[in-house]
Order: structure tokens, then C-alpha cells, then sequence
């Protein structure tokens, strides 16, 4: 049977997605993986975990392993707004629903506000599984640049002005931004809700990295500046709980929840009941900031011999960003250079990663890539980076020849 015409339009422009399929190639063990956004397997809670999952099949396993409410458990909801206060947000249960992963908030926050053609404006560049979440509803993208501190506001606000309607949305990652690890510093996120207001747009704040801290001051979050709901707010425990829980938050003005309930219940129903009660067990022993605390040492310690290796094995002309927090860092080679294609050569060097013009929507950053620290041990991490390294030395040497 033919499929193709069968599809609807929506799903013929679906593409996979770069980061998955690059994946797929990276899972033989020889190769040095710097592609997917992957925790560290030694961050993973494995004995506390075993022992709260024996308690809740002990003690609660009906309500466990019933069907839950589409908002999620309501004391896993009331601790998410507990927790997002240290951002600066003031939130309630009701401003709150648990999402199956923030992959799911992202399309669900899609699905509800765009129509074909809206505008969405996104950071040049942009975290790719936002961009595939806006893409499926069929909405235009316009890029805005960024800098060591975040989305820049001034060409922001002359972008919109150049617009025949103002955007629909604007989607940020604004803190250890995905990819490029920087952070938006706390007057831009105060001018991107002013100008939400004086152009009538709402903002998506993306926050997956933000407990990811290991140097800096913390920042608040941008819906802690916002006093008209204007602000969707979504967090995500899959960095520093486990990402194969599929746990995640997302906060809202409870006009907009109402709304976002009643799509959510279209799509699952509710977010897996049995490891919302370990999650919320887990948090109500107070195990969860001494297991950050864990994992921020392990982390800063994977950025620190990244950046060491980068300074000792990149060839001069390339740079970097030197990330407070998260899981990537953006490294720049010369402009001659397109990463795509030389990823070819990386893997023949045993050694991934993203190339940086999959996370532009204009096709822009082709000699960029993103580089994850998280995942391999800093023993591969020196050898990974050295051996890309090499493989830079012998694109610069091609051109020149």
C-alpha cells in the first residue's frame, strides 16, 4: 500500500530529528560520544530509588498503579511549586501540571496556540526538540541572534518592529541554553516580558539546566518578572533525577492550564501515576538536594576537563563558550569548515557530535557544533576531544593545501 499521500500535510512535514538519528549511529561502543544530551549514568539515584519503589508498592500500590488525574498528583504538583520558588516564582497547585517529560509541555503549549503560519520567534541557535515541537503545528520561524548573554533584546525588539503582526510566541532556553550553554542575564529576561507586553506576545521559558549550577550567581527565572500570565513556565527532573522517569513540570496562568488539561487529556490521559509517587517520595525525604549537590560536582568537574582539553588539542582559530551550568558548551571552527560534513570524518575518528547548523532554522552555523560533557567519562572526554582535534588540524590543512 501506498502511504505518502495518506499522510495529512502536518505529518508530511515532519522531519526526524538530527540528535536521534546521529544517536542511533553513535551506540557502537568504540566511538566517543559528545552528540546526545545524555546524564551521566553514575548521577542515577539507583538505591534510593530501589528502596522508595519498595515502599510505595508496600504501602500504596493501588493508588500507585491506578490511572491518576490529567494534572498530575497533586502533592507532586504542590512540591514543583515549592520548588520553583527558588527561581522566584510564585505559583500554586493550579499553576501547575505534571507533563510526561518536557517534550511533551513543549508540544502540548504548541498544539494550543499556534496556527498554521503563526510567527514564533527562536534563538539563533535554538534546542531542537522546540524547534520540531513549533514545526509540527506548522508555524513560521524568525531567528534572533544571541550573544554571551543571552537572546538580544535590541534586535528582538527591531525584528518585531519590521514584522506586519507581531510574533504569536517567543521560545527561549534561557539559562545554560541548549545549545549553546549561555545565560540570559537577569535585565534582558526583565526587557523580553516589557516587550511581551507592549507587543501583546507570550513567552515559552524552557528551563531543563537550571539546578545544573557550578559557577555564577543564580539568575531568576522570567516568569518571576511576569505580572500578566504572559510567561509559560516548564522544568523538567529528567537532569537531575532520571531521564527515563519522563517527569517534568509546567506552570501557567490557570486560564491557560484549564486549556492545557483539556489537550492533554487527548494525548495521554495522565502522566504515569507509579513514578509520580516515587518521584514525590523521593523529594518528600529531602533526598533531592544532596543528590543535585552530587551530580553539580560531577558535572563541573566533565565541564572543567573539557574546557582543559579544548585549550590543549584545538587547533588555533577555533573557540568556545565557558558554560555556568548545564550539559554543552558551542565551539566555533573556521568559517571555511562545514561540520556536517565533517562529522563523516569524526566518526572514522571514533568521536560524535552535533553539527551546529541543525540548530539554526535558517540554515546558518555550519561551522559550529555542540558538544556534551555529560555523558563520557573524563578520561574519554581528553582522548574524545583529541582526537577531534585532529580531525579540525586536518580540515585546515586540506584547506590550505
Amino acid at each position: 500500500m501506498e502511504w505518502e499521500s495518506r499522510y495529512s500535510e502536518r505529518a508530511r512535514g515532519m522531519k526526524a530529528s538530527e540528535i536521534r538519528e546521529l544517536l542511533r549511529l553513535t551506540q557502537q561502543p568504540d566511538i566517543i560520544s559528545f552528540a546526545g544530551g545524555l546524564p551521566s549514568p553514575e548521577s542515577f539515584p539507583t538505591v534510593d530509588i530501589a528502596e522508595v519503589t519498595t515502599h510505595i508498592m508496600l504501602t500504596a500500590a493501588e493508588e500507585a498503579l491506578q490511572y491518576g488525574t490529567t494534572e498530575g498528583y497533586n502533592r507532586l504538583r504542590e512540591y514543583c511549586a515549592y520548588w520553583s520558588k527558588k527561581e522566584g516564582i510564585e505559583a500554586t497547585m493550579d499553576n501547575v501540571v505534571i507533563t510526561s517529560g518536557s517534550q511533551q509541555g513543549l508540544d502540548i503549549v504548541s498544539k494550543i496556540l499556534l496556527d498554521p503560519n503563526d510567527v514564533v520567534i527562536v534563538e539563533a541557535p535554538s534546542y531542537l526538540g522546540g524547534l520540531g515541537a513549533i514545526r509540527a503545528y506548522q508555524a513560521s520561524f524568525t531567528a534572533v541572534k544571541m550573544d554571551d548573554e543571552g537572546l538580544m533584546m535590541d534586535q528582538l525588539e527591531d525584528t518585531i518592529k519590521k514584522m506586519n503582526h507581531p510574533p504569536k510566541l517567543v521560545y527561549t532556553v534561557p539559562t545554560f541554553q541548549n545549545p549553546a550553554g549561555v545565560t540570559m542575564i537577569e535585565k534582558r529576561r526583565k526587557k523580553l516580558v516589557d516587550l511581551a507586553h507592549d507587543y501583546d506576545f507570550v513567552i515559552m521559558e524552557d528551563n531543563p539546566y537550571g539546578d545544573l549550577r557550578y559557577s555564577g550567581d543564580p539568575v531568576k527565572a522570567i516568569k518571576a518578572f511576569d505580572d500578566e500570565g504572559r510567561v509559560i513556565y516548564t522544568s523538567t527532573f529528567s537532569k537531575i533525577f532520571s531521564p527515563g522517569m519522563r517527569l517534568a513540570w509546567i506552570i501557567g496562568h490557570e486560564t491557560f492550564i484549564r486549556k492545557f488539561v483539556i489537550a492533554k487529556q487527548s494525548t495521554d490521559l495522565c502522566t504515569n501515576s507509579f513514578v509520580q509517587r516515587i518521584l514525590y517520595e523521593y523529594c518528600r525525604r529531602d533526598l533531592i538536594e544532596n543528590h543535585i549537590n552530587k551530580i553539580r560536582e560531577i558535572y563541573r568537574e566533565k565541564r572543567d576537563v573539557m574546557l582543559e582539553s579544548l585549550e590543549e588539542y584545538f587547533p588555533e582559530g577555533c573557540s568556545w563558550t565557558r558554560p555556568d551550568g548545564g550539559l554543552f558548551l558551542w565551539a566555533r571552527v573556521p568559517e571555511y569548515i562545514d561540520t556536517k560534513v565533517m562529522i563523516g570524518e569524526a566518526i572514522k575518528e571514533r568521536v560524535a557530535y552535533v553539527h551546529g547548523a541543525a540548530f539554526f532554522v535558517d540554515g546558518s552555523g555550519t561551522n559550529t557544533m555542540r558538544l556534551c560533557f555529560s555523558y563520557a567519562s573524563n578520561e574519554k572526554i581528553r582522548e574524545g576531544i583529541k582526537r577531534l582535534g585532529r580531525v579540525i588540524e586536518k580540515e585546515i590543512k586540506a584547506h590550505k593545501a
